[in-house]
C-alpha cells in the first residue's frame, strides 16, 4: 500500500497500536509492542480488563527482555523530573522575555504570564540558535556563550522553583568548529547551571554523550524528540511526546507504562485544539508542552486550553506520589451514562485517597454520574465539561480532607477556544532630508507588484503560521522554494544606494559624530584596535540601530524590503565583496516576536544541514526571515547595510 502524505492527517507512524487480544501474547507480539507511541484504548468496555492484563505482561516482559533496573530514576539530583508537569519552549529573545526597548531579560513578565494563565511552570527551554544559526560561523554554543546575563536570567528561573533546560543541536555541522559535541554540551551545562538537555531532532542520545554529561552535571535530566526507545528509557528521564495521536477511546503512553517515573511532555505544535493531548496527559499522569511561539510564529494557547492545564497542574503537583506510586487503573469502570455520553478515567490508589481524572471527549457538558459512591468533586463544577476535564476524589473512611482542596475548587474551566490571534505591525520607516548618493537608483511613486521568493520554513514570513492543524511538515510542505506575491504603493519617489556602506565610510560616521551604541556588545568586532582593517569591504558588526544611525547622519534612512528589491530590479544595485546581506526596514513585532527581512545573501554559506539560513548570493526577489536576537547578538560577520532617500516635489 503506497503511502500518500495529507498533512492534516497523523501518520502511520504516529497512529497508535493495537494490542492484542485472546490470548496471552506471543514472544513476537510482545516486541512489537515495544515500538508502540500510544497503545490503542479499546472501544468496548468488557475487553478492557484483558487489555490491562495484556500491558501488564508486555511490562513484565519488557524489563526482563532489556534487563531494565530503573537507577536513572533513583538519583536524588534528577528525582524533579517525574513531576515537571509543564515545560514551555521559549526562544531567549522573546518579547515577553526580553525587551528590546530596555535592552534586558524580563523575566518577571514572563513568570507572571504564565502564572496567570497556566497555573506557573515547572521548567523553561531556552532555545537559543535555531533558526537563526547559519547566518554566519558561529556554531550552537556561541549562540548560548556569547548571551550577557544568561547565567543570571538561569538563576532567576531556579529561585522561582523552575527548571532549567538547554538546546542541543546534533545536526549542527558546518559552522565554526570547537570541541567535540560532549564536551561543548557538558560545559554550557555546567557554566549556566542548566538542569536538563533537550534533544533536538534525536529521540535518544549516545550512551557515551550520556555518561559525559552526567559527570560533568550529577542527574542531568535528558529529554529526547518524538517516541524514545524502550531501552533508552533507562537512561533519559523524559521525552517531548511530539505528533502522539491517540486513539478514540484515549490509550495508554507506553514509555510512561514502562516507567511510570518517565515523564512526557504531549505537543502539537500547530494545533489550535490542544483537548486531545491535554486529555492524554491528564489520563496517563504525564505533562505538556506549552509552546506559544514556534520559532518565531505566533500559536499561542485559547483560555480554554490553557485553563485546562492550570486545572491539571494544580492537581497532578498536589497528588504526585499517588500518580508516581499508586495502583493506576487506565479506562476505569464508570457509569453506563458516563460511557455513553464519551467519558472516560484512569483511576489512581494510595493509602487513603482514591482519584479519578477524568476527561469528556464530547461537544456537551456532561452532568450525570462518572462512579458508583460518594466522591468529592475538585473543581466543584457538578459536570464534566465538554472537551474539558474534572477530578474525583474518594477518601477513606476518618481519614483527614488534604489541604489544597479548596485551592483547587477555585480553578473555573473556560470554554472560550477561538484563537488568540496576533499581527505582526511593521515599524514606519522615518522621513529624509538628505541627499543622495549621485549613483543611487531612482524607485519611481506608484503602484507595484512584487514577486518574492523564500525557502518555506518553520518561522514562516509575514503573518500567521505556515502550518495550521497539520503533523508533522515534510516535503513539500518544509524547506520548498515557495513564492508570494506582495503589492504596496510608493506615494514619492525613492532612491536607494546603489552600494552597501563600507568600513570606511562608517569610520568617517563614527568620527564626525562620536556613535557610541547603547548596546555595545558585539560592535565593529572585526576591528582592530577600533579602526577598520579593509576599509573598502561593506560594513558588517552592526546592527539596525547602527545602521539607521549611520543613515540618518547621511540625511536617509534604511530602505525597505519592498524599495529594495524594486531597486534591485533595475539592475543599478552594486554588491561589494565579500557579498552580505542587508538590513531593510522591514522590521515587524507581534508582540511576541521582534522580526526583519533582509535581502542579496551573502558569500558566506553554513553547509551541512537543512536547518541552517540559508547562504549564499541570491537575486533582488529574494527574502530571509530573520528572527531578531537582543544584546549585541544581531550583530554578525555576514550582514551590512545600504541607505535610501525619500524624493520630495
Amino acid at each position: 500500500m503506497t503511502y500518500v502524505f495529507n498533512p492534516l492527517v497523523p501518520r502511520p507512524i504516529d497512529q497508535p497500536t493495537e494490542v492484542p487480544l485472546g490470548a496471552p501474547l506471543s514472544p513476537e507480539q510482545l516486541a512489537a509492542l515495544d515500538e508502540a507511541k500510544i497503545f490503542v484504548g479499546p472501544a468496548d468496555p468488557a475487553d478492557r480488563p484483558e487489555w490491562r492484563a495484556r500491558l501488564e505482561q508486555w511490562r513484565a516482559d519488557a524489563h526482563q527482555r532489556h534487563s531494565y533496573h530503573g537507577r536513572a530514576y533513583d538519583r536524588p539530583e534528577a528525582a524533579w523530573a517525574a513531576g515537571c508537569h509543564t515545560v514551555a519552549q521559549v526562544w531567549l529573545w522573546d518579547e515577553l522575555l526580553y525587551s528590546f526597548e530596555e535592552r534586558r531579560f524580563t523575566p518577571e513578565r514572563f513568570l507572571a504570564d504564565a502564572h496567570q494563565r497556566f497555573g506557573g511552570l515547572d521548567a523553561v527551554v531556552l532555545w537559543h540558535a535555531y533558526p537563526v544559526i547559519g547566518l554566519d560561523d558561529r556554531n550552537q554554543w556561541d549562540f548560548y556563550r556569547d548571551v550577557p546575563g544568561l547565567r543570571e536570567l538561569v538563576e532567576v528561573f531556579h529561585s522561582a522553583g523552575m527548571r532549567v533546560f538547554v538546546d542541543y543541536n546534533p545536526w549542527d555541522v558546518g559552522t565554526r568548529r570547537g570541541k567535540e559535541d560532549a564536551a561543548e554540551l557538558s560545559a554550557v551545562l555546567a557554566d549556566f547551571g542548566a538542569d536538563g538537555v533537550f534533544l533536538d531532532t534525536l529521540k535518544k542520545a549516545d550512551p557515551a554523550l550520556v555518561e559525559q554529561l552526567e559527570r560533568a552535571r550529577p542527574g542531568v535530566v535528558l529529554e529526547g524528540e518524538s517516541k524514545l526507545p524502550v531501552e533508552r528509557i533507562e537512561d533519559h528521564s523524559a521525552s517531548w511526546a511530539q505528533f502522539f495521536a491517540d486513539s478514540p477511546v484515549p490509550g495508554v503512553l507506553r514509555s510512561h507504562w514502562y516507567e511510570r517515573r518517565h515523564m512526557q511532555h504531549h505537543v502539537r505544535r500547530w494545533h489550535r485544539d490542544h483537548t486531545e493531548e491535554l486529555q492524554s496527559a491528564w489520563l496517563n499522569g504525564v505533562g505538556v508542552m506549552v509552546w506559544e511561539v514556534v520559532f518565531g510564529v505566533w500559536v499561542g494557547w485559547s483560555q480554554r486550553d490553557a485553563a485546562t492545564v492550570r486545572r491539571m497542574v494544580t492537581v497532578q503537583r498536589a497528588v504526585g506520589d499517588l500518580l508516581r506510586e499508586g495502583e493506576w487503573t487506565p479506562l476505569a469502570p464508570l457509569t453506563p451514562e458516563a460511557e455513553a455520553a464519551g467519558v472516560y478515567a484512569s483511576r489512581w490508589d494510595l493509602g487513603d485517597w482514591t482519584l479519578w481524572t477524568v476527561v469528556n471527549r464530547g461537544d456537551s457538558d456532561y452532568f450525570g454520574p462518572v462512579v458508583d459512591g460518594r466522591v468529592i468533586d475538585l473543581f466543584a463544577d457538578g459536570r464534566v465539561p465538554a472537551r474539558g476535564i474534572s477530578a474525583l476524589l474518594r477518601i477513606a473512611d476518618g481519614a483527614a480532607e488534604p489541604p489544597w482542596l479548596s485551592q483547587v475548587a477555585t480553578l473555573p474551566h473556560d470554554p472560550d477556544a477561538r484563537f488568540p490571534h496576533r499581527l505582526a505591525v511593521r515599524r514606519q520607516p522615518s522621513t529624509t532630508s538628505g541627499a543622495p548618493d549621485a549613483d543611487a537608483v531612482v524607485v519611481p511613486a506608484g503602484p507595484y507588484v512584487l514577486t518574492v521568493r523564500y525557502r518555506a520554513r518553520e518561522t514562516g514570513m509575514y503573518q500567521g503560521a505556515p502550518y495550521v492543524d497539520e503533523w508533522k511538515p515534510l516535503p513539500p510542505r518544509l524547506h520548498d522554494a515557495r513564492t508570494l506575491q506582495r503589492d504596496g504603493s510608493l506615494a514619492s519617489p525613492v532612491v536607494v544606494a546603489a552600494t552597501e556602506v563600507t568600513n570606511g565610510e562608517f569610520a568617517e560616521f563614527l568620527a564626525v559624530t562620536g556613535y557610541q551604541p547603547v548596546q555595545p556588545h558585539r560592535f565593529l568586532a572585526h576591528w582592530v584596535d577600533g579602526q577598520p582593517v579593509a576599509e573598502d569591504e561593506p560594513v558588517t558588526f552592526v546592527d539596525l540601530d547602527d545602521a539607521r544611525a549611520y543613515c540618518a547622519w547621511r540625511g536617509g534612512r534604511l530602505p525597505t524590503e519592498d524599495e529594495w528589491q524594486l531597486a534591485g530590479e533595475t539592475g543599478g544595485l552594486r554588491r561589494g565583496t565579500p557579498a552580505v546581506w542587508n538590513w531593510t526596514e522591514s522590521e515587524h513585532s507581534d508582540g511576541r516576536t521582534r522580526f526583519v527581512m533582509l535581502k542579496g545573501g551573502s558569500d558566506y554559506r553554513a553547509e551541512g544541514s537543512e536547518w541552517y539560513v540559508e547562504g549564499g548570493r541570491h537575486a533582488s526577489d529574494y527574502s530571509v526571515k530573520l528572527l531578531l536576537p537582543g544584546l549585541g547578538l544581531a550583530r554578525g560577520a555576514t550582514v551590512g547595510f545600504r541607505c535610501a532617500w525619500d524624493v520630495t516635489r
